[in-house]
């Protein structure tokens, strides 16, 4: 099977590199840190996967899409996983930009040319975030929200081409990001064991991997509140640094 992810140095990219190498396909990935993706592309082809890796911003778009049509071009693309992203820190103008650039932005600018180069599965990795809103991080919720409601319709409307479609919605999982967190992190998940579940479902041809379930409930359960007592829980809601 061919492989293309995005946001391959770290966190859930890299366990899905690693866990797809496992499997015997052909990887293309992508990261902004050299030493980091280099670092995971040898660890791939030690386990027997032919892997390019490409250093590569998924917010500029033209070389987004030439990435996507010349991976696809040296072997035609059974899985695409969109899931570069970034959190936002302190809402600053700067970062919230970047974090709108980098994880809206940066997932149509891989999610598109996959559609025109008919990608056999696409897969967008939004988060349980995006089930928000969440004060604690208005960007990256909201940010998550749109990728979350335009992968699931896009799996709607594609479906009639033969183009398959998967949302990723995963909680608290081992990454750059959460190593960096201080707040508390229920039901924190390694990333490893993530990837094994999301290469299940996807397999299933599952549309919305939302894991792990009480989570899921959890951020449904707020989302589906009134939003005047929506506001209310989130006031008590702990701060993300």
């Amino acid at each position: 099977m061919n492989t293309l992810i995005t946001g391959a140095s770290s966190g859930i990219g890299e366990a899905l590199a690693l866990a797809c190498a496992k499997r015997g396909d052909r990887l293309f990935v992508c990261g902004r840190d050299r030493a980091r993706l280099e670092s995971v592309a040898e660890r791939c082809r030690a386990l027997g996967a032919v892997v390019e890796a490409e250093v590569l911003d998924v917010a500029n778009a033209e070389a987004t899409k030439r990435w996507v049509f010349a991976c696809d071009a040296k072997a035609h693309l059974d899985r695409v996983f969109a899931n570069a992203g970034v959190s936002t820190g302190e809402e600053n103008e700067a970062n919230v930009r970047r974090t709108f650039e980098i994880n809206v932005g940066g997932t149509v600018n891989t999610v598109l040319p996959a559609i025109e180069r008919k990608a056999g599965h696409i897969i967008l990795t939004a988060s349980i975030a995006g089930y928000g809103p969440l004060k604690s991080c208005p960007s990256y919720s909201a940010t998550k929200s749109c990728i979350k409601t335009w992968g699931l319709s896009l799996r709607g409307m594609l479906a009639g081409r033969g183009i398959k479609v998967s949302v990723i919605c995963p909680g608290f999982v081992r990454s750059r990001i959460t190593d960096k967190n201080t707040c508390p992190m229920p039901f924190f998940m390694e990333a490893d064991a993530a990837a094994k579940l999301i290469l299940a479902r996807v397999d299933r041809n599952t549309g919305l991997i939302a894991f792990p379930w009480p989570m899921r409930l959890a951020t449904w359960f707020l989302a589906s509140l009134p939003f005047r007592l929506n506001e209310l829980i989130n006031r008590f809601l702990p701060k993300k640094a």
